[in-house]
Formats: structure tokens, sequence, C-alpha cells
């Protein structure tokens, strides 16, 4: 089994996909609606931000992605990772995490087409960082793990939906969001 991650009471989500397919979207809402004692873990901050590294083989990212979910997993948090997280470079760090987490594991690929993609991006807050030629180089086509348990989400699936099916899929409890945890504040 190798390295133990977790307890049979956490619960670990991965939502995969090319850029622009919603995996951040449906991920922060899939967490919101979780409340606290649900650690977000995101790809793109990570390797990006924390790393400032390109994604190429070889990388840190990888490495650095899988220590901070299972830190999270054996401090008792349910994790939602999201990213790209290409099968060629993620695969044997996706394996570790599947295979040593006692508890419920779902992994999720977003499956939406290079058009939908391009689509989409011309929506988000990051459409000038980047361009429809790079996102097309980056892109993938189907680039599913390949698991009997694999839960793959066609791009006709909307935000609610695809959070609904992956929280039940996950048995992820959904309570409404942090702020019914956060105290209410009298009206001035």
């Amino acid at each position: 089994m190798g390295v133990v991650t977790g307890s049979p009471d956490t619960i670990l989500v991965c939502i995969r996909g090319n850029s622009g397919s919603g995996k951040s979207s449906i991920a922060r809402e899939l967490r919101r609606r979780h409340g606290r004692g649900c650690a977000l873990v995101e790809q793109d901050y990570l390797r990006r931000v924390v790393l400032r590294e390109r994604d190429r083989p070889g990388g840190a990212a990888p490495a650095l992605i899988g220590q901070t979910v299972r830190f999270a997993l054996d401090h008792g948090y349910h994790v939602v990772l999201e990213g790209i997280m290409h099968s060629s470079r993620y695969r044997s760090m996706l394996t570790s995490l599947r295979n040593g987490h006692p508890g419920r594991s779902l992994f999720c690929y977003l499956d939406v087409s290079l058009a939908e993609t391009l689509r989409r991006h011309l929506t988000r807050p990051q459409a000038t960082e980047f361009t429809a030629e790079q996102m097309s180089g980056w892109y993938a086509a189907r680039d599913v793990l390949g698991w009997p348990d694999e839960l793959v989400l066609p791009e006709t699936t909307g935000l609610d939906e695809a959070v609904e099916a992956i929280a039940a899929a996950a048995g992820l409890p959904q309570i409404g969001g942090d702020d019914d945890l956060l105290p209410k504040l009298p009206h001035p």
C-alpha cells in the first residue's frame, strides 16, 4: 500500500481537466459548500506562485502537491485537489495518493473540448494572461487516468450539477459553506 495518508474518515477529491474546463470554479464551490475542515489544494498556486516553476518533466511541483495533500489529510482535513495535472507527469503522484489513502478517494476528469475551453477562457478574469494559441498548445484531449472508478464529466455538465455529482460520489457532506460557521453580527 505504501505510505498511509489520512484516515478512513478523510475524503480526497481530485478534479482534473484542461485549462478553462471549470476545475477551479467547481473545486472552490465544492469546498465552500462543505465549509471548514476541507482544504483546497490548487496545482497552479503551488506550481506557479509558490515554486514559480513551469510544468515540465522532472519538476518539483508534483512532489510539493503530493506533500501538501498528505499534510492536510494527515491533519484530519478533507482535501479537494484541482489542476490540469497531465497524466504523463502526475500519474505517479496521484497513484501514490490514491493507494495510500484509506479513506474515500474520488478522481474526476472534466472532459471539455478545445473549442469550449477557449470559449470559457474569454469569460475568466485571467483571459488576458494567456492566449488561445498558448491554451491550444497545453490542451490534451481526454487525458483520463483510465481508472475504473474515475468520474468523467462531459462539457455539458453545469457548475451546480458537477458540484452535486462530485459531492455525492465522494460522500463529501455539503453543509452550506463557511458563512454558516461565522458568528452573526448585529445589524447597525
